[in-house]
């Protein structure tokens, strides 16, 4: 039986999830013995000979550019960095599958934010969702209790950093390759990972521990890092080839299979697992971002059907 466009694209969504999510893994076993900038460094080194490799192959590095374009993927590259710093430095200190349940809100800010700033319209259905799902984060952070803490504030500010990025993307015309974007943040982060690992912390604090410095790897942390680059690499190859096959209406749901990977991948190598009010708000954040994706599909649909009744 063959297998439709969609069902092939949200497969590519699900094994880019699980891609994803397998890299955090490695970096959190990682970096509790590796200090995290280095790892950074050198897992940017695998992800840029990759897609150095891929843009080879796909002729990507013949597109001309126009300075509007680069300074896009600056801002791109920049707002990368800072997400990548507050992600990671988060994921050293939390259970895995928390802050994965703490991102799951990333839509709904990338679809609030774009009202804002875009102007775009959002009626008040998707308002209500959106706003629905913020709590579905206080649930998970709680703040004024003794699961708060600053490290649940890392990850807010993840979420908020990956939704500059994302609406710098938007800004992009077609034109731009996917690969040019990814390689100038990955040289931008590798470049940041390199330099903050070489800065001194002593009497920053305990935060501070475990940040900066270099030591030198035995062979079973090399591969740690090496396969956490490869996953990254097959987590963007899939996502891109997800969306590229399936209708982004539904595949994008499917996103949110990345807090399902977080919570066996944590319990598996870690053994950690989401307390009762992480789950609880893990499910509302859920919820409210597939209505809202559900809902903006269907407004789509509404208003191709409108057009073509004028037309």
């Amino acid at each position: 039986m063959a297998i439709s466009d969609n069902l092939r694209g949200v497969a590519y969504m699900c094994l880019s999830m699980l891609a994803f999510t397998v890299n955090d893994s490695f970096m959190k076993a990682v970096t509790t013995e590796v200090p995290l900038f280095q790892t950074v460094f050198l897992r940017g080194l695998i992800a840029i000979a990759g897609l150095v490799v891929m843009g080879s192959l796909t002729g990507a590095f013949r597109q001309k550019l126009q300075g509007a374009d680069w300074r896009l993927i600056t801002l791109r590259s920049v707002a990368e960095i800072f997400a990548t710093i507050t992600f990671l430095t988060a994921l050293l200190h939390m259970p895995l599958a928390n802050l994965s349940a703490i991102m799951q809100v990333l839509p709904l800010a990338v679809t609030l934010t774009a009202a804002l700033v875009f102007g775009d319209r959002i009626g008040w259905r998707r308002l209500v969702a959106i706003l629905v799902g913020f709590v579905g984060v206080m649930i998970i952070i709680r703040p004024g209790t003794e699961a708060f803490d600053i490290w649940s504030l890392m990850g807010v500010a993840s979420v908020l950093c990956v939704v500059v990025r994302d609406l710098a993307v938007r800004r992009m015309g077609s034109h731009v390759p996917s690969i040019i974007v990814a390689l100038g943040a990955a040289v931008m982060v590798a470049v940041m990972g390199l330099g903050l690992s070489l800065v001194p912390t002593a009497g920053m604090g305990a935060n501070f521990d475990g940040l900066t410095g270099w030591i030198a790897m035995d062979m079973a942390q090399l591969a740690q890092v090496g396969a956490a680059g490869a996953f990254l690499i097959v987590g963007y190859l899939c996502a891109v080839t997800a969306m590229r096959w399936g209708d982004i209406g539904v595949v994008a749901p499917f996103r949110y299979t990345s807090l399902l990977w977080a919570i066996v991948l944590g319990f598996a190598a870690f053994g950690e697992l989401p307390d009762g009010w992480t789950l609880v708000g893990s499910a509302i954040v859920v919820a409210s971002g597939i209505y809202t994706l559900l809902r903006e599909r269907q407004k789509r649909r509404m208003a191709a059907v409108a057009a073509r009744a004028e037309g």
